[in-house]
Protein backbone atom coordinates (compact mmCIF):
# COMPACT_ATOMS: atom_id res chain seq x y z
CA UNK A 1 0.00 0.00 0.00
CA UNK A 2 1.32 3.44 -0.95
CA UNK A 3 2.51 5.66 1.86
CA UNK A 4 -0.03 8.36 2.68
CA UNK A 5 1.19 11.95 2.80
CA UNK A 6 -0.09 14.58 5.21
CA UNK A 7 0.07 17.73 3.05
CA UNK A 8 1.89 20.86 4.19
CA UNK A 9 0.95 24.39 3.22
CA UNK A 10 2.80 25.57 0.10
CA UNK A 11 4.51 22.22 -0.51
CA UNK A 12 5.87 21.10 -3.90
CA UNK A 13 5.33 17.61 -5.30
CA UNK A 14 7.65 15.92 -7.82
CA UNK A 15 6.49 12.30 -7.58
CA UNK A 16 3.30 10.26 -7.38
CA UNK A 17 1.50 11.02 -4.13
CA UNK A 18 -1.56 9.83 -2.25
CA UNK A 19 -2.81 12.15 0.48
CA UNK A 20 -3.90 11.01 3.90
CA UNK A 21 -7.64 11.51 4.47
CA UNK A 22 -8.48 14.61 6.47
CA UNK A 23 -9.25 18.31 6.28
CA UNK A 24 -6.24 20.58 5.77
CA UNK A 25 -6.01 24.37 5.96
CA UNK A 26 -3.61 25.20 3.12
CA UNK A 27 -3.88 28.88 2.10
CA UNK A 28 -0.88 28.53 -0.25
CA UNK A 29 -2.06 25.21 -1.65
CA UNK A 30 0.12 22.59 -3.35
CA UNK A 31 2.30 22.94 -6.47
CA UNK A 32 3.14 20.08 -8.82
CA UNK A 33 6.62 20.60 -10.28
CA UNK A 34 7.39 17.52 -12.38
CA UNK A 35 5.98 15.75 -15.43
CA UNK A 36 3.88 12.61 -15.16
CA UNK A 37 2.89 13.07 -11.52
CA UNK A 38 -0.29 11.43 -10.21
CA UNK A 39 -1.85 13.13 -7.19
CA UNK A 40 -4.59 11.08 -5.54
CA UNK A 41 -6.46 13.16 -3.00
CA UNK A 42 -7.90 10.00 -1.45
CA UNK A 43 -10.80 12.13 -0.20
CA UNK A 44 -8.61 14.73 1.52
CA UNK A 45 -10.12 18.23 1.64
CA UNK A 46 -7.96 21.31 1.09
CA UNK A 47 -9.28 24.57 2.55
CA UNK A 48 -8.20 28.02 1.35
CA UNK A 49 -8.30 31.34 3.14
CA UNK A 50 -11.01 33.87 2.31
CA UNK A 51 -11.31 32.82 -1.34
CA UNK A 52 -7.74 33.73 -2.27
CA UNK A 53 -5.03 31.65 -3.89
CA UNK A 54 -5.05 28.29 -5.62
CA UNK A 55 -5.60 24.86 -4.14
CA UNK A 56 -3.58 22.82 -6.67
CA UNK A 57 -1.44 24.42 -9.37
CA UNK A 58 0.96 23.36 -12.10
CA UNK A 59 2.60 25.16 -14.99
CA UNK A 60 4.40 23.69 -17.97
CA UNK A 61 4.01 20.06 -16.80
CA UNK A 62 2.79 17.21 -18.97
CA UNK A 63 0.92 14.01 -18.26
CA UNK A 64 -0.44 14.96 -14.85
CA UNK A 65 -3.28 13.06 -13.16
CA UNK A 66 -5.35 14.69 -10.41
CA UNK A 67 -8.06 12.54 -8.87
CA UNK A 68 -10.21 12.24 -5.78
CA UNK A 69 -9.28 15.72 -4.54
CA UNK A 70 -11.57 18.05 -2.63
CA UNK A 71 -10.94 21.80 -2.42
CA UNK A 72 -12.91 24.85 -1.36
CA UNK A 73 -12.58 28.51 -0.38
CA UNK A 74 -9.86 29.33 -2.93
CA UNK A 75 -10.01 31.85 -5.77
CA UNK A 76 -9.37 28.92 -8.12
CA UNK A 77 -9.49 25.38 -6.82
CA UNK A 78 -7.27 23.77 -9.49
CA UNK A 79 -5.12 25.76 -11.96
CA UNK A 80 -3.25 24.17 -14.85
CA UNK A 81 -1.31 26.29 -17.35
CA UNK A 82 0.39 24.82 -20.43
CA UNK A 83 -0.07 21.28 -19.10
CA UNK A 84 -0.75 18.93 -22.03
CA UNK A 85 -2.28 15.52 -21.46
CA UNK A 86 -3.67 16.27 -18.00
CA UNK A 87 -6.31 13.98 -16.52
CA UNK A 88 -8.69 15.37 -13.88
CA UNK A 89 -10.89 12.59 -12.55
CA UNK A 90 -13.57 12.60 -9.82
CA UNK A 91 -12.48 15.77 -8.05
CA UNK A 92 -14.85 17.95 -6.02
CA UNK A 93 -14.18 21.69 -6.08
CA UNK A 94 -16.73 24.10 -4.66
CA UNK A 95 -17.21 27.46 -2.94
CA UNK A 96 -14.53 29.30 -4.90
CA UNK A 97 -14.48 33.07 -5.35
CA UNK A 98 -17.75 34.71 -6.43
CA UNK A 99 -18.48 38.31 -7.32
CA UNK A 100 -21.21 40.07 -5.39
CA UNK A 101 -24.77 39.08 -6.14
CA UNK A 102 -27.34 41.27 -7.88
CA UNK A 103 -25.17 44.27 -8.84
CA UNK A 104 -22.83 42.81 -11.50
CA UNK A 105 -23.76 41.96 -15.10
CA UNK A 106 -21.23 39.33 -16.14
CA UNK A 107 -18.46 40.04 -18.67
CA UNK A 108 -18.54 37.11 -21.07
CA UNK A 109 -15.34 38.35 -22.72
CA UNK A 110 -13.26 38.50 -19.55
CA UNK A 111 -9.73 37.37 -20.42
CA UNK A 112 -7.47 34.68 -19.08
CA UNK A 113 -5.25 37.12 -17.18
CA UNK A 114 -8.22 38.38 -15.18
CA UNK A 115 -10.36 35.27 -15.11
CA UNK A 116 -13.27 35.00 -12.73
CA UNK A 117 -13.01 32.61 -9.82
CA UNK A 118 -13.73 28.99 -10.70
CA UNK A 119 -13.48 25.42 -9.55
CA UNK A 120 -11.01 24.55 -12.32
CA UNK A 121 -9.05 26.98 -14.53
CA UNK A 122 -7.14 25.60 -17.52
CA UNK A 123 -5.01 27.81 -19.79
CA UNK A 124 -3.36 26.51 -22.98
CA UNK A 125 -3.88 22.88 -22.02
CA UNK A 126 -4.34 20.40 -24.87
CA UNK A 127 -5.25 16.71 -25.13
CA UNK A 128 -6.63 16.42 -21.60
CA UNK A 129 -9.49 14.52 -19.99
CA UNK A 130 -11.93 15.84 -17.37
CA UNK A 131 -14.35 13.21 -16.11
CA UNK A 132 -16.82 12.95 -13.23
CA UNK A 133 -15.75 16.15 -11.48
CA UNK A 134 -18.22 17.86 -9.14
CA UNK A 135 -18.03 21.62 -9.73
CA UNK A 136 -21.29 22.86 -8.23
CA UNK A 137 -22.19 25.78 -5.95
CA UNK A 138 -19.81 28.59 -6.92
CA UNK A 139 -19.66 31.22 -9.64
CA UNK A 140 -18.00 29.16 -12.36
CA UNK A 141 -17.40 25.44 -12.55
CA UNK A 142 -14.79 25.13 -15.30
CA UNK A 143 -13.02 27.86 -17.32
CA UNK A 144 -10.89 26.82 -20.31
CA UNK A 145 -8.79 29.31 -22.28
CA UNK A 146 -7.04 28.09 -25.41
CA UNK A 147 -7.80 24.40 -24.87
CA UNK A 148 -7.67 21.92 -27.76
CA UNK A 149 -8.72 18.30 -28.04
CA UNK A 150 -10.04 18.11 -24.49
CA UNK A 151 -12.62 15.51 -23.51
CA UNK A 152 -15.18 16.66 -20.93
CA UNK A 153 -17.51 13.89 -19.82
CA UNK A 154 -19.77 13.20 -16.87
CA UNK A 155 -18.96 16.40 -14.98
CA UNK A 156 -21.55 18.26 -12.89
CA UNK A 157 -21.32 22.06 -12.91
CA UNK A 158 -24.86 22.86 -11.78
CA UNK A 159 -26.15 25.59 -9.46
CA UNK A 160 -23.45 28.11 -10.29
CA UNK A 161 -24.08 31.85 -10.47
CA UNK A 162 -22.02 32.42 -13.61
CA UNK A 163 -20.83 29.83 -16.11
CA UNK A 164 -21.20 26.12 -15.61
CA UNK A 165 -18.67 25.28 -18.32
CA UNK A 166 -16.85 28.17 -20.01
CA UNK A 167 -14.70 27.78 -23.13
CA UNK A 168 -12.78 30.65 -24.69
CA UNK A 169 -10.77 30.35 -27.93
CA UNK A 170 -10.96 26.58 -27.49
CA UNK A 171 -11.44 24.21 -30.42
CA UNK A 172 -11.70 20.54 -31.38
CA UNK A 173 -13.02 19.52 -27.97
CA UNK A 174 -15.55 16.80 -27.12
CA UNK A 175 -18.13 17.83 -24.49
CA UNK A 176 -20.44 14.94 -23.69
CA UNK A 177 -22.95 13.91 -21.01
CA UNK A 178 -22.21 16.73 -18.60
CA UNK A 179 -24.78 18.45 -16.38
CA UNK A 180 -24.86 22.21 -15.82
CA UNK A 181 -28.40 22.92 -14.67
CA UNK A 182 -29.62 26.18 -13.11
CA UNK A 183 -26.55 28.33 -13.74
CA UNK A 184 -28.21 31.70 -13.42
CA UNK A 185 -28.10 35.02 -11.56
CA UNK A 186 -30.08 38.26 -11.35
CA UNK A 187 -28.92 41.80 -12.00
CA UNK A 188 -30.70 44.70 -10.36
CA UNK A 189 -31.46 47.30 -13.02
CA UNK A 190 -33.03 49.96 -10.81
CA UNK A 191 -31.50 51.37 -7.69
CA UNK A 192 -32.34 49.71 -4.42
CA UNK A 193 -35.32 51.34 -2.81
CA UNK A 194 -36.90 52.50 -6.05
CA UNK A 195 -40.67 52.51 -6.07
CA UNK A 196 -40.63 49.74 -8.68
CA UNK A 197 -37.48 47.62 -8.78
CA UNK A 198 -36.51 45.86 -12.01
CA UNK A 199 -34.13 42.94 -12.44
CA UNK A 200 -32.53 41.13 -15.36
CA UNK A 201 -32.91 37.41 -14.86
CA UNK A 202 -29.77 35.81 -16.26
CA UNK A 203 -27.23 38.65 -16.51
CA UNK A 204 -25.22 36.62 -19.08
CA UNK A 205 -24.88 33.58 -16.85
CA UNK A 206 -25.12 30.34 -18.83
CA UNK A 207 -24.75 26.61 -18.50
CA UNK A 208 -22.27 26.42 -21.39
CA UNK A 209 -20.36 29.45 -22.67
CA UNK A 210 -18.32 29.36 -25.89
CA UNK A 211 -16.74 32.67 -26.85
CA UNK A 212 -14.35 33.80 -29.56
CA UNK A 213 -12.79 31.29 -31.96
CA UNK A 214 -14.36 28.20 -30.42
CA UNK A 215 -14.56 25.97 -33.49
CA UNK A 216 -15.14 22.33 -34.43
CA UNK A 217 -16.32 21.33 -30.97
CA UNK A 218 -18.72 18.41 -30.56
CA UNK A 219 -21.29 19.02 -27.80
CA UNK A 220 -23.51 16.01 -27.20
CA UNK A 221 -25.98 14.76 -24.61
CA UNK A 222 -25.53 17.55 -22.07
CA UNK A 223 -28.15 18.85 -19.62
CA UNK A 224 -28.04 22.65 -19.78
CA UNK A 225 -31.38 23.47 -18.21
CA UNK A 226 -32.59 26.53 -16.35
CA UNK A 227 -29.51 28.65 -17.07
CA UNK A 228 -29.44 32.35 -17.88
CA UNK A 229 -28.92 30.77 -21.28
CA UNK A 230 -28.47 27.08 -21.93
CA UNK A 231 -25.77 27.67 -24.53
CA UNK A 232 -24.24 31.12 -25.06
CA UNK A 233 -21.99 31.13 -28.14
CA UNK A 234 -20.68 34.42 -29.49
CA UNK A 235 -18.40 35.29 -32.38
CA UNK A 236 -18.18 39.09 -32.17
CA UNK A 237 -15.95 40.55 -29.45
CA UNK A 238 -17.15 43.53 -27.44
CA UNK A 239 -14.18 45.46 -28.91
CA UNK A 240 -15.75 44.99 -32.36
CA UNK A 241 -13.45 42.16 -33.45
CA UNK A 242 -14.75 39.26 -35.54
CA UNK A 243 -13.95 36.02 -33.70
CA UNK A 244 -16.47 33.52 -35.12
CA UNK A 245 -17.23 30.19 -33.51
CA UNK A 246 -17.72 28.00 -36.57
CA UNK A 247 -18.31 24.35 -37.46
CA UNK A 248 -19.54 23.18 -34.06
CA UNK A 249 -22.04 20.34 -33.63
CA UNK A 250 -24.66 20.44 -30.85
CA UNK A 251 -26.52 17.17 -30.60
CA UNK A 252 -29.09 15.75 -28.15
CA UNK A 253 -28.65 18.48 -25.54
CA UNK A 254 -31.43 19.93 -23.38
CA UNK A 255 -31.38 23.72 -22.89
CA UNK A 256 -34.93 24.11 -21.61
CA UNK A 257 -36.37 26.40 -18.92
CA UNK A 258 -34.06 29.35 -19.43
CA UNK A 259 -35.51 32.78 -18.64
CA UNK A 260 -33.82 33.85 -21.89
CA UNK A 261 -32.54 31.46 -24.58
CA UNK A 262 -32.00 27.72 -24.72
CA UNK A 263 -29.38 27.89 -27.51
CA UNK A 264 -27.82 31.21 -28.52
CA UNK A 265 -25.25 31.22 -31.32
CA UNK A 266 -24.44 34.52 -33.02
CA UNK A 267 -22.02 35.94 -35.60
CA UNK A 268 -20.87 32.47 -36.61
CA UNK A 269 -21.21 29.96 -39.44
CA UNK A 270 -21.78 26.31 -40.26
CA UNK A 271 -22.95 25.26 -36.82
CA UNK A 272 -25.28 22.27 -36.59
CA UNK A 273 -28.05 21.86 -34.00
CA UNK A 274 -29.45 18.34 -34.17
CA UNK A 275 -31.86 16.52 -31.89
CA UNK A 276 -31.84 19.06 -29.07
CA UNK A 277 -34.68 20.08 -26.75
CA UNK A 278 -35.51 23.76 -26.32
CA UNK A 279 -38.68 24.18 -24.26
CA UNK A 280 -40.20 26.92 -22.09
CA UNK A 281 -37.71 29.76 -22.68
CA UNK A 282 -38.09 33.21 -24.21
CA UNK A 283 -36.42 31.83 -27.33
CA UNK A 284 -35.58 28.25 -28.19
CA UNK A 285 -32.82 29.24 -30.64
CA UNK A 286 -31.48 32.76 -31.11
CA UNK A 287 -29.12 32.69 -34.10
CA UNK A 288 -28.59 36.33 -35.04
CA UNK A 289 -26.14 37.01 -37.87
CA UNK A 290 -25.68 33.29 -38.39
CA UNK A 291 -24.95 31.75 -41.78
CA UNK A 292 -24.94 28.24 -43.20
CA UNK A 293 -26.39 27.00 -39.92
CA UNK A 294 -28.53 23.86 -39.74
CA UNK A 295 -31.33 23.37 -37.18
CA UNK A 296 -32.64 19.84 -37.66
CA UNK A 297 -34.70 17.28 -35.71
CA UNK A 298 -35.08 19.44 -32.59
CA UNK A 299 -38.09 19.63 -30.25
CA UNK A 300 -39.07 23.27 -29.65
CA UNK A 301 -42.08 23.86 -27.41
CA UNK A 302 -43.79 26.47 -25.24
CA UNK A 303 -41.36 29.33 -25.86
CA UNK A 304 -42.67 32.72 -24.86
CA UNK A 305 -41.44 34.73 -27.88
CA UNK A 306 -40.16 32.39 -30.61
CA UNK A 307 -38.92 28.88 -31.21
CA UNK A 308 -36.24 29.93 -33.72
CA UNK A 309 -35.26 33.57 -34.23
CA UNK A 310 -32.68 34.73 -36.79
CA UNK A 311 -31.97 38.37 -37.57
CA UNK A 312 -29.75 39.19 -40.56
CA UNK A 313 -29.02 35.54 -41.27
CA UNK A 314 -28.35 33.87 -44.59
CA UNK A 315 -28.03 30.39 -46.08
CA UNK A 316 -29.62 28.68 -43.08
CA UNK A 317 -31.72 25.49 -43.03
CA UNK A 318 -34.55 24.76 -40.57
CA UNK A 319 -35.65 21.17 -41.16
CA UNK A 320 -37.65 18.34 -39.54
CA UNK A 321 -38.17 20.15 -36.24
CA UNK A 322 -41.25 19.99 -34.02
CA UNK A 323 -42.63 23.44 -33.11
CA UNK A 324 -45.49 23.36 -30.62
CA UNK A 325 -47.25 26.09 -28.63
CA UNK A 326 -44.67 28.81 -29.24
CA UNK A 327 -45.81 32.41 -29.59
CA UNK A 328 -43.98 32.30 -32.93
CA UNK A 329 -42.54 29.17 -34.45
CA UNK A 330 -39.72 30.44 -36.70
CA UNK A 331 -39.00 34.16 -37.21
CA UNK A 332 -36.58 35.80 -39.66
CA UNK A 333 -36.02 39.51 -40.18
CA UNK A 334 -33.74 42.46 -40.80
CA UNK A 335 -33.71 45.47 -38.50
CA UNK A 336 -34.63 48.99 -39.59
CA UNK A 337 -31.33 50.32 -38.23
CA UNK A 338 -28.95 47.37 -38.02
CA UNK A 339 -26.07 47.88 -35.64
CA UNK A 340 -23.36 45.63 -37.05
CA UNK A 341 -23.33 45.97 -40.84
CA UNK A 342 -20.03 47.84 -40.87
CA UNK A 343 -18.46 44.66 -39.54
CA UNK A 344 -20.81 42.18 -41.25
CA UNK A 345 -21.71 43.68 -44.65
CA UNK A 346 -22.63 40.22 -45.96
CA UNK A 347 -25.53 40.25 -43.48
CA UNK A 348 -27.25 43.34 -44.89
CA UNK A 349 -30.12 41.13 -46.04
CA UNK A 350 -31.82 38.07 -44.62
CA UNK A 351 -31.63 35.64 -47.49
CA UNK A 352 -31.42 32.12 -48.88
CA UNK A 353 -33.09 30.36 -45.98
CA UNK A 354 -35.02 27.10 -46.22
CA UNK A 355 -37.78 26.04 -43.80
CA UNK A 356 -38.89 22.56 -44.76
CA UNK A 357 -40.42 19.34 -43.45
CA UNK A 358 -41.12 20.77 -39.99
CA UNK A 359 -44.25 20.29 -37.92
CA UNK A 360 -45.82 23.52 -36.63
CA UNK A 361 -48.73 22.94 -34.27
CA UNK A 362 -50.69 25.37 -32.08
CA UNK A 363 -48.24 28.25 -32.43
CA UNK A 364 -49.23 31.89 -32.68
CA UNK A 365 -47.55 32.33 -36.06
CA UNK A 366 -45.81 29.32 -37.56
CA UNK A 367 -43.37 31.11 -39.92
CA UNK A 368 -42.86 34.87 -40.17
CA UNK A 369 -40.38 36.73 -42.38
CA UNK A 370 -40.26 40.53 -42.42
CA UNK A 371 -38.30 43.66 -43.20
CA UNK A 372 -38.55 46.00 -40.23
CA UNK A 373 -39.40 49.69 -40.60
CA UNK A 374 -40.10 51.37 -43.94
CA UNK A 375 -37.21 50.39 -46.21
CA UNK A 376 -36.82 51.56 -49.79
CA UNK A 377 -36.83 47.90 -50.84
CA UNK A 378 -37.42 44.49 -49.26
CA UNK A 379 -34.32 43.20 -47.57
CA UNK A 380 -35.56 39.66 -46.99
CA UNK A 381 -35.39 37.46 -50.07
CA UNK A 382 -35.05 33.95 -51.44
CA UNK A 383 -36.92 32.15 -48.67
CA UNK A 384 -38.29 28.66 -49.25
CA UNK A 385 -41.10 27.38 -47.01
CA UNK A 386 -42.12 23.94 -48.21
CA UNK A 387 -43.43 20.54 -47.15
CA UNK A 388 -44.26 21.65 -43.61
CA UNK A 389 -47.19 20.36 -41.57
CA UNK A 390 -49.22 23.30 -40.28
CA UNK A 391 -51.88 22.55 -37.65
CA UNK A 392 -53.83 24.83 -35.34
CA UNK A 393 -51.64 27.92 -35.70
CA UNK A 394 -53.26 31.35 -35.45
CA UNK A 395 -51.37 32.22 -38.66
CA UNK A 396 -49.38 29.79 -40.77
CA UNK A 397 -47.02 31.83 -42.97
CA UNK A 398 -46.62 35.62 -42.85
CA UNK A 399 -44.34 37.42 -45.33
CA UNK A 400 -43.90 41.20 -45.03
CA UNK A 401 -41.31 43.02 -47.12
CA UNK A 402 -40.07 39.78 -48.70
CA UNK A 403 -39.24 39.07 -52.34
CA UNK A 404 -38.52 35.94 -54.34
CA UNK A 405 -40.08 33.62 -51.77
CA UNK A 406 -41.39 30.13 -52.51
CA UNK A 407 -44.21 28.77 -50.33
CA UNK A 408 -45.35 25.36 -51.53
CA UNK A 409 -46.66 21.93 -50.57
CA UNK A 410 -47.41 22.85 -46.96
CA UNK A 411 -50.42 21.13 -45.45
Amino acid sequence: MAELLVPRDGMTLTRDTTLAPGVYFLPRGIEIAADGVTLDGNGATLIGADFHGQGIRARGRSGLTLRNLRAERYFHGIVLEACPGARLIANTVTRTREIDANDVFLDIWRGRDDAYGAGILMVDCDDGVLEFNDLRHQQNGLLVYGGRRLRLSGNNASYNSGFGLGLFSSSDNWIENNTADFCCRVYQITREGALVERYHNGADAAALVMMGDCCRNHVKGNRLRGGGDGLFLGGFHKDLIRMPCNDNVFENNDGSWSPNIAFEATFSARNVFRGNRADACNYGFWLGYSSETTVVDNVIRDNRIAGVAIEHGHDNVIERNTFERNRAGASFWVNARPAFLTHFPECAESTRTTVQRNRFEDNGTAVKVWTEGEPDRPRCRDFVVRDNVLRGNAADVVLDGVRDAVVERNS
